[in-house]
């Protein structure tokens, strides 16, 4: 490669990727000698890319961390990936994120060629993503503090509010963070309460690193996002369900959206549902929708909202309104 600002471009996109590269095999990579690579090498630090050299058989170039941020060099699948990351985390509950977010992008989208900028484009006009309801915004420094000390491995002090808006002072070993939709939990070890806890990050107030090192300790769930799945959902109100469904449990396999075993054979017309569910209403439209005769032994509120929806259903069908 004769042309050195290209082969100057091409040299700096292999060193922005994280590994060390041998001079021989970057000489390969461009078709120039060693030699040239070396002057290469000193044109991009008089540019203020911080390359650094290792010396020995196993010594190569990297680039590294320096004082300022160099220009990065991406491909087109890493342009538009990183162009449509931006723009999902401008909708995100980070504080301050959403501005920082559409300032990089403004400046990406400013500088990309023009094929790439259409396929961004055709992307942002043709999604629209789906929020829940409006989330607290979570401090981007405490956001910091507590990766670090999951990085780190180092305890953190740091006042905490409650649902119910009970305050507490607390020390944890954060294990890790999780995000999920609009809303940040951090996983850790309470000290005190001698406990995994999941906490809300839009509540945490003043993290504070105090140096100690935090024990290994090993989490009770395959990962962190299983653990805050499984804690938010024993969170929610769940219901018991029993009832006997005069159809052949063959039939109804599958149809309740039920695992296997809560069918429960009686003879062969006859079976038992046995079902755990937090919505009653769900529960209750498919059993009526069943079209088969059934009977519910608890629990009373869905043999009450049963009652309600048999009285609504004949009220319309008679077309006499409800007193209400």
């Amino acid at each position: 490669m004769t042309d050195t600002p290209g082969r100057l471009l091409t040299l700096l996109s292999l060193l922005q990727t994280p590994r060390e590269w041998s001079g021989t095999v970057l000489a390969e990579r461009l078709g120039v000698t060693t030699r040239t690579i070396r002057r290469d090498i000193d044109r991009l630090r008089e540019l203020g890319y911080p390359v650094q050299a290792t010396l020995g058989a196993e010594g190569g170039y990297r680039l590294v961390a320096g004082a300022a941020m160099p220009p990065l060099l991406l491909d087109d699948e890493e342009a538009v990936a990183i162009a449509v990351g931006l723009r999902t985390a401008a909708g995100q509950a980070v504080q301050g994120i959403e501005e920082a977010s559409v300032r990089a992008l403004t400046k990406l989208e400013q500088v990309l060629p023009s094929r790439l900028r259409r396929q961004v484009a055709s992307l942002g006009s043709a999604t629209v993503p789906m929020y829940g309801p409006p989330a607290a915004l979570v401090d981007p420094g405490n956001l910091t503090v507590l990766a670090a000390a999951v990085a780190n491995r180092e305890r953190v002090r740091f006042g905490y509010q409650a649902g119910d808006g009970a305050e507490s002072k607390r020390l944890v070993e954060p294990h890790r963070l999780v995000s999920s939709g609009r809303r940040w939990y951090l996983v850790a070890f309470d000290v005190d309460r001698d406990d995994w806890r999941i906490f809300r990050v839009d509540r945490v107030a003043e993290p504070r690193a105090i140096g100690a090192r935090s024990l290994e300790r090993t989490l009770p769930a395959a990962d962190a996002a299983e653990y805050v799945t499984n804690k938010l959902y024993s969170l929610v109100p769940t219901y018991s369900a029993v009832a006997t469904i005069h159809a052949p449990a063959s039939r109804l396999a599958g149809v309740l959206g039920d695992r296997p075993a809560d069918l429960e054979v009686v003879d062969e017309n006859t079976c038992r549902l046995h079902s755990h569910t937090d919505t009653l209403e769900w529960l209750a439209f498919r059993l009526a929708m069943l079209g088969c005769e059934f009977e519910v032994h608890s629990p009373p509120e869905l043999a009450q909202y049963l009652r309600e929806l048999a009285g609504r259903v004949s009220r319309a069908v008679a077309g006499t309104p409800s007193a209400g």
